[in-house]
């Protein structure tokens, strides 16, 4: 009797542990799958701040694309940005007129003062194809390097001593501050100076006298090209984004964004997102730009290229 007492006694202790563990194992359970944050996990600082970014038109509809982005995740983010040309963006950033300074130009190749040049940081944030477009009643699609050379120094002034229609050549350029025009004179023109034309600030804009002026010639970003232009084939070769990869076209140049002294706060946040899977494999070849990571050469400030 004593034994049965003893064993239903320790049939009970055995059972009620069984049910507390259980129930533990139940909370913990419950716990794990409850997704409310842990009153302990810090909390996400928000983003916000106001910076100027000036320059390089070239480089404005792919800054322009990525800041509208930047402030839609981020609304208290503020982000002007702005045109007038890489010398423009260059003195801006160094003057402190500006946070970020876009140029499609090595500093160097703008600023002859080293210490100020010295101060800017460069932050590569892509590579611009660039090429000669013309009016697209003009009926030559192909051009030598020298033919180039001889319509935009004045030599050749109509399209009949090319190949084309007896039609006046009208040259569209770029004020001398244009970082743009710099690329064109030292890869397309082999440094030569351009002649006397209609000189417009926007590459917008000579876009759009182009596209409305007969027998008109200019030159553009590749993200500029739609159809209201024709752009022009370089000794047999097009101004596409595989042959800049590769060597063969000579018209390009690296998007730079400069800062003076390393980057801070919104300035570094939004420098950080340009340089972004988000930006570099969606928006920068959407806009007709070119990833730096694709291109299979590189070019130093002097214009030398190697292969990469």
């Amino acid at each position: 009797m004593k034994l049965r007492k003893t064993v239903l006694i320790l049939f009970s202790l055995i059972l009620t542990i069984s049910l507390v563990f259980a129930g533990c194992g139940a909370k913990t359970e419950q716990n794990s799958d409850n997704s409310a944050p842990q009153q302990n996990e810090p909390k996400k600082e928000e983003i916000s701040g106001s910076i100027i970014v000036m320059g390089s038109t070239a480089m404005q509809p792919l800054v322009e694309e990525a800041a509208k982005q930047f402030m839609s995740k981020n609304p208290k983010a503020q982000i002007q940005v702005q045109g007038g040309g890489s010398g423009t963006g260059l003195s801006q950033v160094s003057s402190g007129g500006a946070n970020i300074g876009n140029s499609d130009v090595f500093v160097e190749e703008k600023i002859k003062e080293k210490e100020i040049a010295a101060a800017l940081v460069d932050h590569k944030v892509a590579v611009v194809g660039m090429g000669a477009v013309v009016h697209k009643d003009v009926d030559v699609d192909n051009l030598t390097k020298q033919q180039l050379i001889d319509i935009f120094t004045g030599k050749v002034t109509n399209w009949k001593d090319v190949g084309g229609q007896d039609l006046k050549i009208t040259l569209v350029n770029r004020p001398k501050s244009s970082g743009t025009r710099a690329t064109f004179q030292k890869f397309g023109l082999n440094g030569a100076d351009e002649a006397e034309g209609i000189t417009e600030e926007s590459s917008g804009t000579v876009k759009k006298i182009i596209a409305e002026t007969p027998g008109a010639i200019g030159y553009l970003a590749f993200s500029y090209f739609d159809d209201s232009i024709k752009p022009l084939k370089l000794d047999g070769v097009e101004p596409t984004e595989e042959n800049v990869t590769n060597g063969k076209f000579p018209i390009w140049a690296y998007q730079h964004s400069y800062t003076k002294g390393q980057p801070e706060g919104l300035t570094k946040t939004f420098l950080d997102y340009m340089l972004s899977d988000e930006v570099q494999n969606t928006i920068v070849p959407k806009l007709g730009y070119i990833p730096s990571t694709k291109m299979k050469v590189e070019r130093d400030a002097s214009g030398k290229i190697t292969n990469k």
